[in-house]
């Protein structure tokens, strides 16, 4: 425990408080806005900031890495909740307690089962997509409140038409305070990116308010919040209902699996920090359950956050127990000015946010580097804003997981040619596309199992087909072939006869020592011998070249040059 605390050495100490009092002064004004996308009360985003936070400094690994509410999973938890309950009603806030519960329950689940590894099934293409979509649909979500306009619906889609439709009944005094407060996070933003600018808006909003009396006037204000440390809102609830949570749960742990190992990794490997990924998870679990036992919501890594401790000059947990120091005081004595603030400037605060996550420059680069995974990313964030969440998160698991499988099944391939005689270069597959006249190096580039097995051997055989420079060798450059399992070995030693048959000897160069293992596991050797396993490119064209010659001398008695085995 509190492995993110040591050392202790003074001067760290006192730089760690003072980047976790600028982070304080940073995080407030957003966690208030994660609770408008998580349909939650308004006080419970300072909840995020006591407990969880010191659950995840007591058990995590990561120094930098700072738990709490985030956008991703408010979102997933709000669209997952939706139509179960009135939106920040007691039974949604025990409904958002048990989904962090649950949510809890399955990081720790991971733990046991050594799953921090998940986060690297997850590309950077579909969390781009993934995001960006989130990014659309909290945006919509909120953009009713900040510009004055009632919302009904659930879906973002309908939403967003209702919207449309209501633009001529805009509320102008609200749309006001929300042009204003926005001008002034991003002038703050351009002209003194240091200062605090959401907390500058929120307590110029909320001084503004309480003396002209914008509720007054139209214009919503949060109300009355209760002070004081948080407390459990833990009911007990019928298993059906809880049944029933287990997939907005589920979501949450991916996202959260992947968004914190993802933000952790980064931010070790910049400062040189030794990092457990699975004991994190246990950290994670353990501040989403203390979020679910003090009438919270779902916590999770946040980049932004982390960003903001970093920046500050952080450099361990020790920064984010004065972060729970200042919000506690601002729950004992604070909570009170807070019933004036505008609920149109948690809207632009949280449309900031939105706008953040939705990465057009991103998206463009990837468009111009690769167009199959912009397309990727595309979908990904279609599903997001059309379906949902959830739908979003499963669809971006399973492009992963068929990228992968995409890459094995199709691997690159290709003749090599020596160029300039020192490097080498593939040349696609095709009849008379040959290393050099009689022989051809033929690269495949992945391992070779059941899947792709027969791509290969429709490969090896188009280069040993008729043509007008007839193949005698194939040799098969091996070096990005890790692996070979029992159905591509089978079709390795049919493949060996058929080409025999033919006067085409087969051999291999350059086979990992694991690969090669598996050459012998299966039997290959009987068919393909030593002679035919060379151990670099080079010795392949000598051997060939030595070969020729002695198939050429006048009157030898060489053996011919398919039979790479005698000569």
């Amino acid at each position: 425990m509190f492995e993110s605390l040591r050392p202790f050495r003074r001067r760290e100490a006192l730089r760690d408080a003072r980047a976790g009092v600028t982070l304080a002064a940073m995080n407030i004004p957003q966690v208030l806005g994660y609770t408008r996308i998580a349909g939650m009360p308004v006080v419970t985003g300072l909840y995020t900031l006591l407990f969880p936070l010191a659950a995840f400094t007591a058990f995590g690994s990561s120094r930098y890495l700072v738990v709490a509410a985030d956008s991703a999973t408010a979102a997933i938890l709000a669209s997952g909740l939706a139509g179960m309950a009135p939106v920040a009603s007691p039974a949604w806030v025990t409904l958002a307690g048990y989904v962090a519960l649950l949510t809890g329950i399955f990081l720790l689940l991971g733990r046991l089962l050594r799953l921090g590894f998940i986060a690297d099934f997850l590309s950077q293409t579909v969390l781009t997509g993934f995001l960006t979509g989130v990014g659309f649909q909290v945006g919509i979500a909120v953009l009713g409140e900040t510009i004055g306009l009632p919302v009904h619906s659930q879906r973002t889609v309908e939403q967003f038409i209702e919207i449309v439709r209501g633009l001529p009944a805009l509320h102008l005094p609200v749309l006001f305070v929300s042009g204003a407060v926005m001008g002034l996070v991003l002038l703050l933003r351009y002209l003194a990116p240091k200062v605090p600018g959401p907390l500058v808006a929120v307590v110029c909003a909320t001084a503004a308010s309480a003396l002209w009396r914008f509720s007054v006037h139209g214009v919503p204000t949060v109300g009355s919040i209760a002070g004081g440390l948080p407390h459990t809102n833990l009911h007990v609830l019928p298993w059906r209902q809880i049944l029933a949570l287990v997939p907005v749960a589920g979501s949450c742990a991916i996202m959260i699996v992947t968004q914190s190992a993802a933000t952790a990794r980064v931010y070790a490997l910049r400062h040189d920090q030794k990092l457990d990924e699975n004991q994190d998870l246990v950290g994670l679990a353990a501040a989403n359950v203390a979020s679910a036992l003090t009438g919270s919501f779902v916590v999770n890594g946040s980049p932004t956050q982390t960003a903001m401790v970093e920046t500050a000059g952080g450099e361990s947990q020790k920064a984010q127990l004065a972060t729970i120091a200042v919000v506690a005081c601002v729950l004992l004595f604070l909570t009170r000015p807070l019933q004036y603030l505008p609920q149109c400037v948690l809207g632009v605060l949280v449309l900031l946010v939105a706008i953040h996550l939705i990465d057009v420059r991103g998206l463009l680069a990837m468009r111009r580097e690769s167009p199959g995974e912009f397309a990727v990313a595309l979908i990904t964030a279609v599903t997001v804003v059309a379906v949902s969440v959830e739908a979003g998160i499963l669809l971006a698991m399973a492009l992963s997981l068929v990228r992968i499988v995409r890459h094995s099944y199709r691997p690159h391939t290709g003749v090599i040619q020596l160029q300039n005689g020192n490097s080498w270069k593939a040349i696609p597959v095709a009849p008379g596309v040959v290393t050099e006249p009689g022989l051809a190096l033929y690269r495949f580039g992945a391992s070779l199992f059941y899947a792709n097995a027969n791509l290969f051997a429709e490969e090896l055989l188009r280069l040993a087909g008729p043509s007008s420079s007839p193949v005698r060798w194939i040799v098969v450059d091996a070096e990005a072939i890790t692996q070979i399992d029992y159905s591509a070995a089978r079709v390795i030693a049919q493949l060996n006869k058929e080409l025999s048959d033919n006067g085409v000897a087969l051999g291999f160069a350059r086979m990992p020592p694991d690969t090669l293992a598996d050459f012998h596991r299966h039997h290959l050797a009987e068919c393909i011998p030593p002679s035919r396993i060379f151990a670099r490119l080079h010795d392949v064209l000598s051997a060939y070249q030595k070969a020729e010659e002695q198939a050429a001398a006048p009157g030898s008695a060489a053996p011919p040059a398919e039979d790479p085995d005698r000569a």
